[in-house]
């Protein structure tokens, strides 16, 4: 799903609340209702459309009682800073995906895969959840210093609109000098946008052109 449709879906306070209760364990419109404090024909209408959304389901049981709970992990990042605005939504990856093998910056002590013994899965669920506060408290950290050095880059570039994008070209040109074509491909961006970029990088006496190739001042 979009993450902009999601962002605007779990904008209201109400199907926030929802989830959370949900998160909990399954239940049922009235007792949905009671938590909220709102009516019943409320309820329904939030329920159906995260329904909609793909993130609440529901079942029948015996005494034919509708239960609703959630369907699915998911996770949404939004991140706001002068040099950009994102939002991500992710979903869990392969079990067989190997994560030493994908981060060179990163180590990670991950558990053994458990079997269905009681003792292993409760011990593996304890050290993922330590190995997810120290994710979020790395994540953190990074953005935080991406924040602090494009405000030090800022003093260099004093480029009024999209100081990140030019950061990520002064970047690319720093960790592998090219040409023009190296450095679109290396920033995955449009090659109008890029030259521009270098031109502009080039004025402020950061970078030079050698031949064909461009490199920092």
């Amino acid at each position: 799903m979009d993450s902009a449709v999601l962002l605007d879906l779990l904008g209201n306070e109400n199907r926030r609340r929802i989830l959370r209760l949900l998160s909990r364990k399954p239940c049922y419109v009235t007792e949905i209702s009671e938590y909220l404090g709102v009516s019943p024909k409320a309820v329904i209408d939030h329920l159906r459309k995260l329904e909609e959304a793909g993130l609440v389901e529901s079942h029948t049981d015996d005494q034919r009682r509708k239960y609703f709970h959630i369907s699915r992990n998911l996770r949404l990042e939004v991140s706001v800073s002068p040099y950009g605005f994102g939002v991500k939504s992710a979903y869990p990856a392969n079990p067989s995906l190997d994560m030493n093998g994908r981060c060179r910056h990163l180590s990670l002590d991950t558990p053994a895969q458990a079997d269905d013994d009681v003792g292993e899965l409760a011990a593996a669920f304890d050290q993922l959840q330590t190995l997810e506060n120290e994710l979020s408290l790395a994540q953190r950290w990074v953005y935080g210093r991406v924040t602090e050095i494009l405000d030090r880059l800022d003093d260099h570039l004093g480029v009024d609109a999209d100081s990140r994008f030019h950061a990520e070209v002064l970047a690319a040109v720093a960790t592998a000098s090219g040409t023009t074509a190296e450095i679109v491909d290396a920033v995955e961006a449009p090659t109008d946008a890029v030259r521009g970029a270098l031109n502009t990088l080039a004025d402020r006496g950061l970078i030079e052109r050698e031949g064909d190739e461009w490199r920092l001042a």
